[in-house]
């Protein structure tokens, strides 16, 4: 269950997230959140791409700039914003998934692209992927 504290029922900050197995020829990381179960259908809750390959861990609490100190860019989520927005299902339990994709490539484009336009960019680039699936229930 994912703590209330990342949800919009607490503070609203993104959790902390850590990997490994990165594979060599890695360039850069991308990281999509988003809930299959919103009733108007998959709601995405974070987009952030060029993450350094130097980078195995995200703290709790990644502010929503649009470019962040380590150059990583984040994309608008289904809220409208730039960054993480926690968990707030309507109403049931809802599963969200955090998908981390090992690219050979940075990408070109430009902060605020759409979960969407991320995947049509990083297709034919991915060396890797992982994910975590975490639950909340209001």
């Amino acid at each position: 269950m994912i703590p209330r504290e990342y949800t919009c029922d607490g503070r609203d900050i993104s959790p902390p997230l850590a990997w490994s197995g990165v594979p060599e020829g890695t360039k850069s990381l991308a990281l999509i959140c988003d809930d299959p179960d919103a009733p108007v259908g998959t709601w995405v809750h974070w987009v952030l791409f060029n993450l350094p390959t130097t980078a195995d861990e995200l703290p709790q609490g990644i502010p929503a700039d649009k470019v962040l100190e380590n150059g990583a860019r984040h994309g608008i989520n289904d809220f409208r914003r730039f960054g993480y927005g926690g968990p707030c299902p309507p109403g049931g339990t809802h599963r969200y998934y955090f998908k981390l994709y090992a690219l050979d490539t940075e990408l070109a484009q430009e902060p605020g692209i759409t979960k969407a336009e991320l995947l049509k960019s990083m297709e034919g680039h991915i060396l890797a992927e992982g994910q975590l699936m975490g639950r909340y229930k209001r």
